[in-house]
Order: structure tokens, then sequence, then C-alpha cells
């Protein structure tokens, strides 16, 4: 029954215009065309905590690595983008950084959590040996009030992938606050919500991080 209320979801979330991020998946196809990237690569997928990483390519120097961020994205439109922006590149490691936007958007974690179950299973049926990571949702000033809430999805995911092959979770949490407990205060660009040249410096340290202790 779970399974059949998160299909008719994601097929109203297609019908109501799920195209919001077409331009941007056309705009790494025709990158692909000129020149395809080698299978087997890390790939960064979810929204935009990894599309605005502008240090990607040098934080990520002497790792094989592709960045496919986009938008505001959201679990679902992970999976509505899955064949053109995940299977084609058949990487070895998927990131996804998904969550807070499903959760701004009023989706409950639990409803997040199934729809990257669903994301997970369809990673395991079409690339069995990929290795996925949730990097989980980080705080930001802008998004305070959902603090609860984004621990509460974190949780539910890590205990999911404690009981799967091949499923990690990468606490991108807790690295952004102080050692009172208060969350940083100059990580920030304007709106509040996004990270700044401070901020991403953390962001990187932390991905490259995980990437030694599991090569």
């Amino acid at each position: 029954m779970k399974k059949l209320v998160l299909f008719l979801i994601f097929v109203g979330h297609v019908v109501m215009g799920q195209h919001a991020f077409e331009k941007e998946i056309l705009d790494y196809e025709k990158q692909d065309s000129i020149v395809m990237p080698a299978k087997g690569q890390k790939l960064f997928i979810g929204s935009s905590s990894f599309r605005l990483w502008k240090t990607f390519t040098t934080d990520m120097a002497g790792i094989p690595a592709i960045n496919r961020g986009f938008g505001g994205s959201t679990l679902l439109d992970a999976l509505y983008y899955f064949d053109r922006m995940v299977v084609k590149y058949e990487p070895s490691w998927v990131f996804l950084y998904e969550g807070d936007n499903d959760l701004w958007k009023s989706q409950s974690p639990e409803e997040i959590a199934a729809e990257y179950k669903l994301f997970s299973e369809k990673l395991a049926i079409v690339l069995p040996q990929t290795k996925l990571v949730f990097v989980s949702i980080r705080p930001s000033l802008a998004r305070q009030v959902m603090v609860h809430q984004q621990k509460a999805l974190n949780a539910i995911i890590a205990t999911y992938s404690k009981g799967q092959k091949n499923r990690f979770v990468l606490d991108m949490h807790s690295p952004f606050y102080l050692p009172d407990g208060t969350l940083m205060q100059d990580i920030f660009v304007a709106d509040r919500l996004h990270l700044n040249e401070k901020g991403y410096p953390i962001f990187a340290l932390k991905i490259k991080e995980f990437i030694k202790r599991n090569p």
C-alpha cells in the first residue's frame, strides 16, 4: 500500500509540472554529448548544496567525481531524472543530497524516507554494485524552524542504511555547530540558507574525509 501511495504521489508530481529542471538537465546532457564522463566515478546528485559548489573541481582534485546537482530539487526530482542523471554514468558511488527542500514543501520525514528507500531500491536493481551515500541534511539560519524534522529524517535514513548493503550516511548536520551548540553564523550567503566561501570548506572536508575512510 505504501508503495502504491508513493507511486501515485510520484505520478502526480510529474503531471503537475515536473519539468522545472529540464533546462538544467538538458545542459548537462549537452556537456555529456561533447565529453561523456568516464564510468565508475563518484556521482554527486541533489539540490543546490551540490549545484552551488563552485570549488567542486579543485576540492575533488585527484578524486574521479562528477557533480550533477540541479536547482532546488527534491527526492521526487532525483527519482524522475534517475535514468538520465544516474544510470547512464554507471557510477561506483552515488552521493545524494536531498530532503531539505522536501521538508520545506511540507513533506514529512517518513514520506521522504520512503522516497529515499525507493531510490535505493531502484539503484540496487539497475546498478547492484554501486554504493549509495545519503549526505544528511545540514542546518541553516533560514530553516532553523525545521531542525527537529531534519534530525528526524536523518535518523530514519541512518537506521535504514545500517540494515542495507552498500548504503551509508554522511553526517553533514553536526559539523556546522559550535562547541556550545549554536549554529555558525558566518557560513551563509545573504539568503541565510546557502553556504558561502567559509561554509563550503567545511562541507567539502567532511566529504573528502568520508571518501578517505571508504575508498
